[in-house]
């Protein structure tokens, strides 16, 4: 549901997926449905990813058509799809969150780095149990502390759990990892907590920009903002601002299937939207599927969170 009295994002642009890629980006059997499910920004450029598919889509930031835009094929390797997508400025490298997969008797996610050019360089797991096959991270991305690069992931369920515990609020984590060497994995350095006070029953992406940080939430429909204390990277300063996305003209939830977020500047975010799901219309009703598989930019309204 959205969140309760908060103050709406205002909506700047937004264009479907379809509307966006070039004619025949879905390949020869056009068997996969543009979900996206993650994105991040890097200059001019929009990389999304998607759950249904490997492959990862470069758009121009200003969503004005197809010149540019264009699709990678997709790589080979474990999982299905992506949930999210982080970048590095110093590297030029890519990492893409698989959001869980069986290893040993439990479950951990995993990340593959490509390369400025997005050419697959290697799979690494990120060091950390996780609940279930398909209650994993959700959300990623990159921050770099005293020449050290961390990958933070966002677990979807409230406390890192899956079940009746998970969707009561009040639990957000980050787990913080920190890499071995090459092929060795992600070890788990901490756990960012969210603030007790955000009502979110699920968390869908989060991003960093200097030390702004904002999450989304798909069942909640809104986005959190906050920002990262000045003498510990991995604590949130204060309680931080929740937005909620806009509603329907009849008050009916709009923006229903949030997956991805990442900041364009200090005052806009870009949002990508998953697929409707069959089991989803009930809940969601017919505003929903007017901004389903698209690709969204907000202004958040001042005051923005700590500023």
């Amino acid at each position: 549901m959205p969140a309760g009295n908060a103050a709406e994002l205002v909506l700047l642009q937004e264009a479907r997926i379809r509307d966006l890629l070039p004619d025949g980006a879905d390949g020869a059997d056009g068997d996969w449905r543009y979900e996206l499910s993650g994105i991040v920004v890097v200059g001019e450029r929009l990389y999304v990813i998607f759950d249904d598919t490997r492959a990862i889509g470069v758009l121009h930031s200003d969503l004005s058509g197809t010149s540019g835009n264009r699709l990678v094929p997709p790589s080979r390797g474990p999982g299905y799809g992506y949930e999210d997508i982080a970048h590095d400025r110093v590297t030029g490298s890519f990492y893409a969150l698989i959001e869980s997969l069986p290893h040993g008797q439990g479950f951990v996610a995993a990340v593959d780095e490509y390369d400025a050019d997005l050419v697959l360089r290697t799979y690494d797991r990120l060091e950390f149990p996780l609940p279930s096959a398909n209650k994993g991270l959700e959300g990623l991305t990159l921050v770099r502390r005293d020449g050290e690069v961390f990958l933070l992931g966002l677990c979807e369920g409230n406390r890192c759990r899956s079940g009746k515990d998970g969707r009561r609020p009040g639990g957000g984590r980050v787990q913080v990892f920190a890499r071995r060497k090459r092929h060795q994995g992600w070890r788990y350095r901490a756990t960012l907590r969210l603030p007790e006070s955000l009502q979110f029953e699920d968390y869908s992406s989060l991003s960093v920009s200097g030390d702004r940080i904002t999450v989304a939430s798909q069942e909640s429909s809104a986005l959190w903002v906050g920002r990262l204390a000045p003498d510990d990277p991995w604590r949130v300063d204060g309680e931080g601002v929740t937005y909620a996305f806009p509603l329907g003209d009849q008050g009916q939830p709009r923006y229903c299937t949030v997956e991805g977020v990442s900041w364009l500047d200090s005052r806009r975010v870009v949002i990508v939207s998953d697929k409707v799901k069959k089991d989803d219309v009930p809940k969601t009703g017919g505003d929903c599927r007017a901004t389903q598989q698209s690709v969204h930019i907000f202004e958040v309204p001042l005051p923005v969170a700590g500023a």
